[in-house]
């Protein structure tokens, strides 16, 4: 059988006992030394994964999952996507590191094609590495270019976990451990533009929104919210930062999620998909927006011809590929479609424990009356694995090339186990 019905059709693992990694480690070994030196900051299931191959992981035992987790939404082309592939491994036999105060050849040619790609206007991009720079780069410009302090941000909203970021995240146990954070940051409730109007002021560098709240629970923009929000940014010499980390790339079934409201923001950070499971973001800029004073931010790694071999092949698969040869359908037209299917066969659920269904294509919440962690849990005991959004929303993010029979089967299993939950 298949792995899945992507872009490329995926191989089976060439290797035909999975019954271990190549460290010859069986779950509980993993677990167990990665338990005897990790942080602790993680709350991990136990759950040792060593394989990928388009939406499956295989455990350390040889189990196979679905896999709707997606790296937090970093595996839009699914683990391991053959292109991808090669753009690592060519390039790495080529130069892996070169810094910025160099020129590099294939940074040149990512960057072009970001400004192709790029809403209208946003031809210049500073390279990074995770969510949170991409964030942190944004507030710097926004403050430089404006010379004002202050961000306004969305109760429920979450931008990452530096300090910078952090100030714009809402969720008080992520801020409680570390304040006093950076002021100058605000919240005002998501959606509700006359709060917006009365927060923004003249000290008022940028508003930063997601256009769909991933963390906060899976809450799309309500309609005209992005275009009065900007409305109002532009009115009050303000910049708008729309932050696309988890819904870029063709999460939501166009290559950034602000085409749907056709919101051209002055700053938008993305990261997670950029370069298939490779770290890399970038921090999008718009005409509005200038540039900072020369050595004052800077990243080691930003920029690095690997990751930006893998941000090429990851663009080229996104706006090139068809999944089915002759159908004229491209990945993303196809992310909209089985989106689309997802969402309805999950508002199709008649269970007592469902509050509501809500998500933009691939992008997918089911709010529950009940604590989401044990429903995650019976998923992952077949074969299904899940995400948190809060502690009663369950969050899928499938890679965009699942097959459509997988997504039946994730479809089934969510409504198998809330019957379930819902006996009890």
């Amino acid at each position: 059988m298949p792995t899945d019905l992507g872009p490329t059709q995926l191989a089976q693992p060439s290797t035909p006992n999975l019954q271990s990694s190549i460290f010859n480690l069986q779950s509980a070994d993993v677990i167990a030394a990665e338990s005897a030196h990790t942080s602790g900051v993680y709350p991990k299931r136990p759950l040792a994964i060593v394989r990928g191959a388009g939406t499956r992981v295989w455990d350390a035992d040889g189990r196979e999952y679905i896999d709707c987790v997606a790296g937090h939404g970093s595996a839009n082309l699914g683990h391991c996507h053959p292109a991808v592939v090669a753009a690592i491994a060519g390039q790495a036999g080529r130069l892996i590191t070169c810094p910025e105060i160099f020129h590099n050849d294939v940074r040149a040619a990512l960057l072009a094609r970001l400004a192709e790609v790029a809403p209208r206007g946003m031809d210049r991009a500073f390279l990074c590495n995770s969510g949170t720079e991409a964030v942190e780069a944004a507030i710097k410009f926004s403050r430089t270019a404006t010379g004002r302090p202050g961000i306004v941000a969305a109760q429920r909203g979450f931008h990452g976990r530096t300090l910078g970021a952090l100030s714009a995240t809402f969720k008080e146990e992520y801020r409680r451990p570390f304040a006093p954070l950076v002021p100058g940051f605000s919240h005002v409730p998501y959606g509700d533009l006359p709060a917006l109007d009365r927060a923004i002021t003249d000290e008022t560098a940028a508003v930063i929104l997601e256009p769909v709240q991933g963390e906060g629970g899976v809450h799309p923009a309500p309609a005209g919210y992005l275009q009065g929000a900007a409305e109002l940014c532009r009115q009050r010499g303000s910049l708008l930062i729309l932050d696309e980390v988890q819904t870029g790339f063709g999460r939501t079934g166009r290559l950034f999620a602000c085409e749907h409201s056709g919101v051209v923001p002055d700053l938008l950070a993305v990261a997670k998909s950029m370069a298939g499971g490779l770290p890399m973001a970038a921090c999008l800029l718009g005409p509005r927006v200038g540039t900072l004073p020369p050595a004052s931010h800077g990243s080691t790694f930003g920029g690095n011809p690997l990751s930006c071999a893998a941000g090429l092949a990851v663009l080229d698969a996104l706006t090139g590929e068809h999944p089915a040869p002759g159908s004229g359908e491209t990945l993303l037209q196809r992310a909209a479609r089985l989106g689309d299917m997802l969402l309805r066969g999950l508002a199709a659920l008649r269970s007592p424990l469902v509050r509501e269904v809500r998500g933009l294509w691939l992008m997918v919440g089911v709010e529950l009356k009940v604590r989401v962690s044990p429903v995650l849990q019976r998923l992952q005991d077949r074969g299904i694995l899940a995400l948190p959004a809060g502690m009663t929303t369950l969050r899928l993010l499938p890679p965009l090339v699942i097959a459509e029979a997988d997504l039946h089967r994730v479809l089934a299993a969510v409504d198998a186990v809330l019957r379930e939950d819902s006996c009890h």
